[in-house]
């Protein structure tokens, strides 16, 4: 009888730690939402393209909109990329802290 309590408190274990990865973290922009790691995809992007750079902000638009043309973004993205102001949202997306986000400590971030 033991044994078999021991077996069902290992699997039930073992089940919690599976749900607890399933959970997604999701990050709001304005009224879109995002998956964390859509976001981290996004950031990479911007890094490569140096859009976080310092740069002058009257091309942060043009440097943005080669980043919603851009393949490998996210087809989540596609829907902000057609809104007017979207370099805007963007560029905070692009600023997310994901260390924090992960643990839920940031304000746009829920789903922990």
């Amino acid at each position: 009888m033991k044994t078999i309590l021991s077996i069902a408190l290992v699997l039930l274990a073992l089940y919690l730690v599976s749900e607890a990865h399933a959970v997604q973290v999701k990050v709001q922009e304005g009224d879109f939402v995002f998956s964390l790691e859509s976001v981290k995809k996004l950031q990479e992007l911007t890094e490569s393209s140096s859009v976080n750079g310092k740069q002058n902000p009257h091309l942060a638009s043009t440097s943005f909109a080669s980043v919603c043309a851009n393949p490998s973004l996210p087809q989540e993205f596609m829907p902000l990329c057609m809104q007017r102001g979207a370099s805007m949202s963007l560029s905070r997306l692009a600023t997310v802290p994901i260390d924090v986000c992960e643990i839920c400590a940031f304000v746009a971030c829920t789903g922990c």
